[in-house]
This record gives structure tokens, sequence and C-alpha cells, in this order.
């Protein structure tokens, strides 16, 4: 398989970014490569079949994009902490913050992921299960069933960015606010 040129690989960032505006403004349902097309100015949706071979590879490629972006951000945050405590914050915050400052490509994200390859809501209930157990080790944190409360951090998070993809105007550092609290009523006890 050959290299893809500085060029190829342009072409496709402008197509995933199009893709991305599409989903975010008409969902996964609606999406098409001829609406695509027109929000990147291509002149033939032949050119997106020449970059994707389907409408899964471009939906995947979407959601990989989409998920590096947040996984620098939220790295960010999770740099700054050095407690089990302060990392589950620092995520719950950086969720939310993205979200704020990137609405397009998360509510993009929400539209392509249960549809994508590749990452999905086992590894972030995973990660999360053992940054929960971390914190039990490390006696911050109650004892508790950290499968089962991974659960329900990752369903308080998710709701959160799934109401604020619906509503524009939902105000997020108060939904940030009120999330923390109740997840550390939740694991702090």
């Amino acid at each position: 398989m050959r290299a893809k040129s500085v060029t190829e690989q342009a072409r496709r960032a402008q197509i995933v970014g199009a893709a991305v505006e599409v989903l975010a403004e008409v969902g996964y349902a609606a999406m098409s490569f001829k609406l695509i097309a027109a929000r990147a100015g291509l002149s033939s949706t032949g050119l997106i079949s020449y970059h994707f071979r389907s409408r899964q590879e471009l939906v995947d490629e979407v959601s990989a994009d989409v998920l590096r972006r947040f996984a620098e951000f939220v790295l960010g945050f999770l740099d700054r902490s050095d407690t089990a405590t302060g990392e589950l914050r620092a995520f719950l915050r950086a969720n939310l913050r993205f979200m704020r400052d990137h609405r397009t490509l998360m509510v993009a994200l929400t539209q392509v992921r249960p549809h994508a390859s590749g990452p999905g809501p086992e590894d972030d209930l995973r990660g999360m299960a053992d940054l929960l157990r971390a914190g039990q080790a490390a006696g911050e944190f109650r004892a508790f069933d950290a499968d089962t409360v991974a659960i329900f951090v990752l369903a308080l998070r998710n709701g959160v960015l799934a109401r604020s993809a619906e509503d524009p105007g939902l105000d997020l550092d108060l939904c940030e606010r009120e999330l923390w609290t109740v997840v550390e009523l939740a694991v702090v006890g």
C-alpha cells in the first residue's frame, strides 16, 4: 500500500471536517455524500468515494479523528492531577468543557459512535472502573463495586452530553458543578 501524499491527506481531512459539520447539523441518518461534498465545496461525490471506500470507512475516520482530539484535550486535564479524585474530577470537567468548546465535534461523535468501528463504550467503562479501583486502593473512595459505579458515572456524563447536543443553551458550567457534586457524593460517601 502506497503512502498518502500531503494533498491526499489534506483532501481526506477536508472531507472529514465537512462530514463532522453535516453530522452535527442533520444527524447520522440524513448524512449523505452529496451533503458532505456540498459542504466541502467538492465538485462531485466521486472525490469522497476516491478517498473513502464506503460510508462506513468515512464514519470510522470521523469517529477516530474526533476521539483523537478529545483524548488530547482530556489528557491535558489529567496530567495535572496526582490523585484518583483529581483525575476523576478532571475527566468529568474535560468532557463537559470539550463539549462547550468543541460542540460540533461532540455532536458529530454522538451521532457516529454507535455506528463506528474501533473503541467503544466497553473501553470507557474499563478505564473508569480502573480509575475508581485506584481511588479505592489509595483510600480516597469508599467501598463499592467499581464496575457498577463506572456505569453510573458514565451514564450521568453521557446524559449531560446528550442533553447538551439537543440544547445548545444548556449551562455546561452549572452541569459540570452539579455532575461533580453527584459523583463525589457517590464515590467518596
